[in-house]
């Protein structure tokens, strides 16, 4: 299985307006509020009498002479086990420690983040037994901005992500690793005993009810799905810069072409591209006065130019599948056994993540494609034979200079692995406890390999618009820079002046501008690789959709 992606330590921590978990379903807002922005959680009283409630019922369960399965009973396998009275706290102590048995890297701490998010969700519907200080404790364990420690590897994503979940539970328990607010790695009873909050001593059924979920997987399906939207404006933002650069048409992106197929993914992105277009010079100037057509010979743009809309489309209506699925898990409550809103302790297998785990999946399969045409489109811009006038390579002096030769090939090697990673991981099952859980969904894996997908994508879109943008400037400015490259050896920053003297259109514009205040503008050859990390911070963090914004209708910012 593919490492998750490193750390996202470029994304600020900004101060946000609290997120109240009661027992109705979480918004993808709030989840990536809690999660990546660091938005304190505060619990509804709804929530707090909904935990109490259904609390009642199984401490009425207690002396109960009839087996319940996590109350009197052992777990998994060992279900038929009866556990005596005095033994049951220790019992639930047992099942987290022994669950806490990840491995590998450290997971990013946003999806620790949300997975705890998920499950306190989870709690506050009163669906799980758990007492109410359960859930405050959780809650403040978010707030104090203490993230558990969990490894990548542990969970097979059923009975739900277990092992992830568990190291939460321990570390609420007093024991285990974690991170405290600085980042820094401290014993989870240091940093509880800085941050005021008591460690938990589990009773019956709240250790089950602490491990039972998707909410990590779901966690990961929510961020990637904002991720997937700033990167799939992103693409079509790298097509429409494409389409300019290679001295294409924009006619194959009107109105009432794709009216003709009107799925709505493929009719955003082809209005995307038609806006981001519009009035472009260097377009304009391939037709012909006389017939309004391309003055080139060719009839039809290759496919990866001409198709965007159709693959961009696609794309988004996978993205649309996904969230509908995000929607109904994160208003559900995930638990075994279940506590039913007329009282009754009820066994189920609510906790499979197979309707996660697919659209895990499928969004990796829209990664890798998007990626893949992409990547298509730079290589246009390198090939002398294909490239309409452009320089070898783009390079300031071919065979001298290299100019973006490698950079493509970095590309190539990225979505090769993408193709790697749109293998499906839901197709994989290992039995497990002694076959009691023979059928897995390997969820967790889908989650962490998507996450990985999406970071390969940010860097494939970057270098096609760090390569388009020094198309255009070459088409500007000729192999020494646009009027608005370098000077001197050092970025300028943008000059409203000099973008009017651009022959794109504005919002292209306004993107290669806000470009060339961190990367140079075309010259002999130079360290690249630092260039193509700026340019995909300038993609991660949404800067250059920002500048293409100004230019673009409210609607498709």
């Amino acid at each position: 299985m593919a490492r998750a992606a490193p750390p996202r330590e470029s994304r600020k921590i900004v101060q946000q307006q609290s997120v109240t978990v009661g027992t109705g379903a979480l918004s993808p807002a709030d989840v990536v509020a809690v999660a990546r922005d660091g938005a304190p959680v505060e619990l509804h009283p709804d929530a707090l009498a909904a935990m109490a409630a259904s609390r009642a019922v199984i401490e009425a369960l207690v002396d109960d002479g009839t087996p319940h399965y996590g109350v009197s009973t052992g777990f998994g396998a060992l279900a038929t086990k009866h556990i005596p009275l005095d033994q049951r706290s220790q019992l639930q102590r047992s099942l987290i420690r022994s669950h806490a048995a990840s491995s590998g890297a450290e997971v990013d701490r946003e999806v620790v983040r949300g997975l705890m998010l998920n499950r306190l969700s989870t709690l506050a519907t009163g669906r799980t037994g758990v007492r109410p200080v359960i859930g405050t404790s959780y809650a403040a364990l978010l707030n104090a901005g203490i993230t558990p420690v969990i490894g990548e590897y542990g969970s097979l994503g059923c009975s739900g992500d277990l092992a992830p979940l568990s190291h939460v539970a321990l570390a609420l328990m007093g024991e285990g690793d974690v991170r405290d607010a600085h980042g820094a790695l401290v014993p989870a009873a240091v940093a509880l005993a800085a941050a005021g909050i008591p460690p938990v001593e589990l009773r019956e059924k709240e250790g089950l009810a602490l491990i039972n979920g998707t909410d990590g997987m779901l966690g990961m399906l929510v961020l990637a799905s904002a991720d997937l939207h700033r990167l799939l404006a992103t693409a079509d933002l790298a097509a429409a810069m494409s389409v300019e650069g290679l001295l294409g048409t924009d006619a194959v992106f009107a109105e009432d072409l794709h009216a003709l197929r009107p799925h709505p993914g493929q009719v955003a992105s082809a209005t995307a591209i038609r806006s981001l277009l519009d009035g472009s010079p260097l377009i304009a100037e391939q037709l012909t006065s006389e017939t309004g057509r391309h003055r080139f010979t060719r009839v039809q743009d290759a496919y990866s130019l001409r198709c965007a809309p159709q693959v961009h489309g696609a794309a988004r209506a996978t993205l649309a599948h996904a969230e509908s699925v995000a929607a109904i898990e994160l208003g559900a409550a995930i638990d075994n056994p279940v506590v039913t809103p007329d009282g009754r302790i009820e066994s189920n297998g609510n906790f499979h993540g197979a309707p996660v785990g697919y659209v895990l999946d499928f969004l990796a399969i829209a990664v890798a494609d998007v990626a893949s045409m992409s990547e298509r489109r730079t290589d246009r811009f390198l090939d002398k034979a294909r490239s309409h006038g452009l320089n070898a390579f783009l390079a300031d002096d071919p065979g001298v200079d290299s100019g973006h030769m490698i950079a493509q090939y970095t590309q190539a090697g990225i979505v090769s692995e993408l193709k790697r990673l749109a293998n499906p991981a839901s197709v994989d099952s290992i039995p497990s406890s002694a076959m009691q859980e023979d059928h897995v969904s390997m969820g967790w894996a889908a989650g962490l390999k998507l996450r990985r997908a999406l970071d390969g994508l940010t860097r494939v879109l970057a270098i096609e618009i760090l390569t388009a943008a020094r198309a255009l400037d070459m088409r500007d400015g000729g192999a020494d820079g646009s009027t608005n490259g370098a000077v001197d050896g050092a970025p300028r920053a943008a000059d409203p002046a000099v973008e009017r003297g651009l022959r794109s259109s504005a919002p292209i514009s306004a993107v290669r501008a806000r470009l060339r205040q961190d990367v140079q503008g075309p010259g002999t050859d130079r360290y690249l690789a630092p260039e193509i990390e700026a340019a995909r911070v300038l993609v991660d963090d949404g800067s250059l959709l920002r500048a293409a914004g100004k230019g673009l209708p409210a609607a498709l910012r």
